[in-house]
Formats: structure tokens, sequence, C-alpha cells
């Protein structure tokens, strides 16, 4: 591999480990949200393949590490899939032990980054031999991993009854740009679609804004205070294994073996159903809320890398909730890459290999340091200098400004149609992992139907 690839990658890892540590310390900095449209931009003007994977590799154990700190000082989710430690992050905080609960979060990253890594390259390994049968029926599984999916989300029969209307309305809005001629014929306008699905409850947001009923039912509040205790920092790097007694290394070995292993599963419900299981049977509450959140931030982040990795080396398309979400346009951004030619194709064993490492090691020295000894002062940084709004307008902008390079101004309409649609799911309680299987299987789901008449 050329020295300056391997340079522009530890720069690349470098740049989202700081983007990120900033970013996902704000509260509902969703990672889909915010890592995808980014991801997109940078294969669309482009960077390297392996620099791109270099970044978001980084990215990810950056959001993933940095969630501590506004879930454990401030009792706030920087993403979804912060949400399940929070209540138990807010029990060590009211024992004082908010610095703790930081550190443990953190540490149980660092435990899920590292096992993960090497049993996603061997379960990768193990699966490449069966990857054309898989790909084969690669419409039919996604259409399977949708009723899946939905049988396991709580709103079980909404998301069931979503499935149908949802693929028509995608499917149907490409036949309509189809008969104008606004993209050729057989193009799939699919990119500036997922980013819909991904903003769709800021655009429903946004709409229910212009009725002025609405507007005027909205409660109002006050100026929202929120106190942060300053506490000791430490003096010197931390180490996680000191930092976590045996039993939640242990146990977040355990949770990262099993994330890595069931990656095609939904990460929320995993962390909530495992994180409650493996602490169920501890009394003392702190020692209970200590476990808890080491184990779902370790499964959190195995998942994450383990739901990237496998189909991206073994597959080529994205079978699993974190490649259909943040890790998308990793598979599918016309024109650069496709389903037929994407990371997969282009770059070696040795590739992925190297941009996971130079990514996952950047992201995790840097922003563990900075979580464990500055947490309160990015947190009181983030709260008062970055508005939440200013930044999903950044990202409203960017999926709106995709949407006319994809399909031109009526797309436009179509995009804020498919956001207000999955929007309305999406508060239903139909999670994204739905939604996402449902894009891709739209095109067979309608074959299908139409094969009944």
């Amino acid at each position: 591999m050329d020295i300056s690839l391997i340079i522009q990658m530890i720069l690349a890892a470098a740049l989202a480990a700081v983007i990120y540590s900033i970013i996902g310390a704000a509260p509902g900095a969703d990672e889909t949200a915010t890592i995808a449209p980014v991801i997109l931009v940078l294969v669309l003007s482009g960077v390297e393949p392996v620099v791109v994977l270099a970044f978001f590799i980084s990215a990810i154990v950056a959001c993933k590490l940095i969630d501590a700190v506004p879930v454990s000082i401030a009792g706030i989710p920087a993403g979804v899939m912060s949400t399940p430690m929070v209540e138990h992050a807010m029990v060590l905080k009211k024992h004082g032990l908010t610095n703790t609960s930081i550190r443990k979060i953190a540490s149980g990253a660092i435990i899920g980054t590292f096992v993960s890594i090497p049993v996603s390259l061997f379960l990768a390994s193990f699966i490449v031999p069966f990857a054309t049968t898989i790909k084969e029926y690669g419409d039919a599984i996604f259409f399977v991993g949708a009723i899946i999916l939905a049988l396991m989300s709580k709103k079980r029969w909404i998301a069931l009854a979503s499935i149908l209307p949802f693929a028509l309305l995608i499917q149907g809005l490409r036949y309509l740009y189809w008969g104008i001629n606004a993209v050729p014929k057989e193009t799939n306008v699919f990119v500036s679609f997922f980013l819909g699905i991904t903003i769709g409850p800021v655009i429903l947001s946004l709409f229910e804004l212009l009725n002025k009923d609405k507007r005027d039912a909205l409660k109002k509040y006050d100026t929202k205070k929120i106190y942060i205790k300053e506490e000791e920092e430490i003096k010197k790097f931390p180490n996680p294994f000191k930092i976590l007694t045996k039993k939640e290394v242990g146990y977040s070995t355990l949770a990262s073996l099993i994330g890595s292993v069931t990656f095609l599963l939904s990460p929320v419900g995993l962390t909530t159903f495992l994180g409650e299981l493996f602490s169920s049977r501890v009394k003392d509450p702190v020692e209970k809320a200590s476990l808890a959140v080491s184990c779902m931030e370790a499964l959190a982040q195995a998942t994450y890398i383990s739901g990237i990795l496998i189909p991206l080396l073994a597959l080529g398309i994205p079978l699993s909730p974190v490649a259909l979400g943040p890790g998308n346009p990793l598979f599918n951004a016309p024109p650069v890459f496709t389903l037929e030619n994407n990371m997969h194709h282009i770059l070696s064993r040795t590739d992925f290999v190297v941009a996971t490492l130079i990514g996952a090691v950047i992201a995790s020295a840097f922003t563990y340091f900075i979580t464990v000894k500055y947490s309160q002062k990015i947190c009181s940084f983030v709260f008062k200098r970055i508005p939440h709004e200013a930044m999903l307008g950044v990202f409203f902008s960017l999926v709106l400004l995709l949407a006319f390079m994809d399909g031109g101004v009526i797309n436009i309409v179509g995009v804020l149609l498919i956001g207000i649609f999955s929007g309305v799911l999406y508060r239903l309680g139909v999670n994204y992992g739905v939604m996402f299987m449902i894009l891709y299987s739209a095109p067979w789901i309608v074959k299908a139907l139409s094969g009944l008449y």
C-alpha cells in the first residue's frame, strides 16, 4: 500500500475523530443523520475508497465513545443507540458518580471496538462461500429482513402494516420520474430517498410548524438550565481495564461477541435486551447500573463495527441495520458506488484491515482520552455553543441539494413526500431499520404484487 495513502487515511481518521467528538456530544445527534450525508459527499467527491472507510470507522467509534458525555451529565441521549443507557446513567449520577458513568461507558466502547474487529474479520471469511447465494436472493432477503425487524419492534403491527404502502410510495415515485423523463428509465433514485427517510422526523416537524393551530398548541418553555458539577480530572491516560471491574470486562466482552455475531438484528433492541439481562441479577443499584452501561456500550459498538465490516467484506450489499443506515453510502452511492461495484469489489482484504485499524485506533486513542479527561468541559461547550437546530439545518439543506442532483426539482418534492411519510411512521413506532429494508426491497415487492394479477 502506498505510503501517501496511509498518510491520507491517518489524516482522515484524525479529522473524523475531532469532528464527531464534537457532533457526537450534542443531544439528538443520531449517527445515521450526521454520518451518512458526510460519507456520501466524500464518496461523490472522488475521495479514495480506503480513505473514506478509515474516516467512517473513526467517525463511528468517536460518536459511540463521546455519547457517554450527554447521557451521563445531562441524562440526554446523543443518538438512538444511547437511549437505553439513560436510566442507568442517571442512577450513577444520583449517587454522585457522573464521572464514573462516563468512564464505564467509554471503557465499554473500547472493549466493544477491539473485540468486534477480529470477530468480524473471521465471520466475514466464514460467510464468503455463501455470498453468491445470499446476493442472488438479496431483494427477497431485504423483504424478509423488513418483516423480521418489524416483528422485533415494540409497535410490530404498525411496522408490518407499513411495509406494502411504503414500498408502493417509493416505487410509485420512481415510475413517475421515468414516465416524465425526470431521470433515465430504469435508473433508480435511491440516495435522496434514503436521506429523506433519515431526516423524515425533521421534515414532518417543519411541516407541522406551518400549521398555526399546531404552533399555538406547542408548549412554551423557559430557558432550560443544566447544571454540571465540576469533578476532579484524570491526570494520565486512562486504562479501560482498570476502570472496569473483572466482571464488567467479562460481560462486556461477551456482549461484544454476541453483538458481532447477531449483526443482522436491531442494535437498539439487542442493547436493551442484553444490557438488562446481564445486570438483572445484580441487587446493588450502583453496581447494577455500572455493569449495564458498560455492557450496553460494548454491545452497541460491536454491533456497529460488525454490521459494516461483515457485509462490506463478504457480500457487497448492505444486509444489516448499520449498513442500511450510516454505512449505506459505502455500498450504494451512484454513480460512484453501486451494488455491483462498491468497496467490496474495489478494496482488498488488506485495505479493509489497515483502514479499519487506523480509524479505530486513532478515534479510540483521541476520543477516549478527551471523553474521560475533559467530559465536563466538552459537554458545557456543546450545550452552550452548538445549537441542535443548527446542525439539523445543515443536514436538511444537504438533503435538498442531493435530492436536486438525483432527480431535479420534482425530486425535491418527492423527497419531502418520503420524509413526511417516514416521519409519521417513525412517530408511530416504525424504526429506521424497517424503513431502510423496505426501500431496498421496494422493486421486488412491487414486482411480486404485479405477478398476482
